[in-house]
Order: C-alpha cells, then sequence, then structure tokens
C-alpha cells in the first residue's frame, strides 16, 4: 500500500540570496536589498511607538520630550537610509559596479 508516493516538479531557477559565485558587487547588491527593507520596517514601528508615547504622555512634558527625541531619532534615520541608498548608486555609477546598481532597480 503507498499512501504517501507523490512525485514533485523540480521548481526552476534559484531560491534565495544569490550568493553562490558572486562577487563582491553581487554580494552587497543582494545584501543591501533586504538591509533596507528591514530598516524601513523599523523605522515605520520607531515612529508608531514614538506617536503613541507622544498621544499617551498626557501633558507630562518629561515624556511628551522622550517622544519627540524617538520622533527626530526615527526621522535622522529614515534621512541616512534614504542618503545611503542614493550614494550607493552615485559610487556604484561612478566605478561601473553594475551588479550593484542592477539590484534597485
Amino acid at each position: 500500500m503507498n499512501l504517501a508516493q507523490v512525485n514533485y516538479q523540480q521548481l526552476e531557477g534559484s531560491i534565495g540570496l544569490k550568493f553562490a559565485g558572486g562577487n563582491v558587487g553581487t554580494i552587497v547588491g543582494e545584501s543591501l536589498k533586504y538591509i533596507f527593507a528591514v530598516a524601513g520596517i523599523l523605522l515605520l514601528i520607531y515612529l508608531i511607538l514614538g506617536g503613541f508615547q507622544y498621544l499617551t504622555s498626557a501633558g507630562d512634558p518629561k515624556k511628551a520630550q522622550e517622544a519627540q527625541s524617538k520622533i527626530t531619532q526615527a526621522l535622522i534615520g529614515f534621512v541616512i537610509i534614504f542618503a545611503s541608498y542614493w550614494i550607493v548608486q552615485i559610487v556604484a555609477a561612478v566605478l561601473g559596479l553594475d551588479k550593484i546598481r542592477q539590484t534597485f532597480q
């Protein structure tokens, strides 16, 4: 009796990170996609927590100041992430690193 005999089809193409046999440009390019995505998610969470902390400060100046500081830090982080994206693009264009530039397009 063969109850669990199933033939699966082979999936075409590779899945996951494309680091195998890659050079530095490929590794950096593939890593940056995930780093920027995680940074964006963390930025959103940090902004939401700062806004919630500000709304629940109930007029306490110390709590309101802490919340404003958290929101300011999140926005500064966004500017750093945004600037780093464009710095990578400019450096890749100047140095001719096509693998990095293809990652972001």
